[in-house]
């Protein structure tokens, strides 16, 4: 499990950037395959933020989904609302970084 403390603060930041962005990813029937989470690193890697757009119907089964994707993709889960979600990875390398929380 990836685990990188936020607080309220920046986790309130990191939604405002999210609102602006658009779906990076969709899961979709698949479900969460290989390549789903190959993409979510690379999404990860270049933007830090990323935002999911969830095709599940069911409230629940959706936040099993985002506790799954931050536990496989080693990521943290901002918030979810509705059928998109928000992960973040900050980036290990500083001259990478793209958002400033």
């Amino acid at each position: 499990m990836y685990d990188f403390p936020l607080t309220g603060a920046q986790r309130k930041k990191l939604r405002g950037i999210g609102q602006t962005l658009e779906p990076t990813l969709k899961l979709g029937k698949a479900g969460l395959t290989r390549e789903f989470f190959l993409e979510l690193q690379r999404a990860l890697n270049e933007h830090e933020l990323v935002k999911v757009r969830l095709l599940e119907k069911d409230r629940d089964a959706r936040a099993v989904l985002c506790g799954r994707i931050a536990d496989e993709g080693r990521c943290v889960c901002v918030g979810a609302v509705g059928g998109t979600a928000l992960f973040f990875r900050r980036q290990e390398n500083t001259a990478k970084r793209r958002v400033e929380i």
